[in-house]
């Protein structure tokens, strides 16, 4: 299967149409879930979806994920070749006494039909066995943030 980290091209196109909403006081919220190596995520991905998803029995996951926290509101700044970014970012958010292996994650809003954000890709199979499993969000910055329009 095929993962690549991106903003959704889904995504991009529902920004123009006012679909989703991260400002300070949003009335969207917005979801993380994890997945497997088998999972097939990229660009095209348009909704969030279960084929593939980390099993939720017995692992301390739930089908679906955690909410997420935005921790920075949209905002600007130059990137390291001087052009205008915009970026958002979210709060660090983790899965207790879990035991499983993802590979990769969907940002989402579920409250727009599930509709897709960006696709995280880890890299390499994670694995935890009851201990908490993490996802750190880099700085939210125009460099760095984990949702980035330049």
């Amino acid at each position: 299967m095929s993962i690549l980290q991106t903003v959704t091209t889904s995504c991009k196109i529902q920004l123009l149409q006012a679909v989703h909403n991260f400002g300070p006081t949003s009335p969207n919220t917005f979801k993380i879930a994890l997945y497997t190596g088998n999972a097939d995520l990229n660009a095209d991905t348009t909704i969030y979806s279960t084929t593939n998803e980390v099993s939720s029995n017995g692992t301390n996951y739930t089908a679906g994920g955690n909410i997420l926290v935005i921790s920075q509101s949209p905002t600007s700044g130059a990137n390291q070749s001087a052009v205008p970014t915009a970026f958002i970012s979210f709060q660090n958010t983790s899965w207790a006494n879990a035991t499983f292996t993802a590979r990769a994650a969907l940002i989402y809003n579920s409250t727009q039909g599930n509709k897709s954000v960006a696709v995280l890709d880890f890299g390499a199979d994670k694995t935890v066995t009851n201990d908490t499993f993490q996802i750190i969000f880099p700085t939210a910055d125009a460099n760095s943030a984990i949702v980035r329009i330049s």
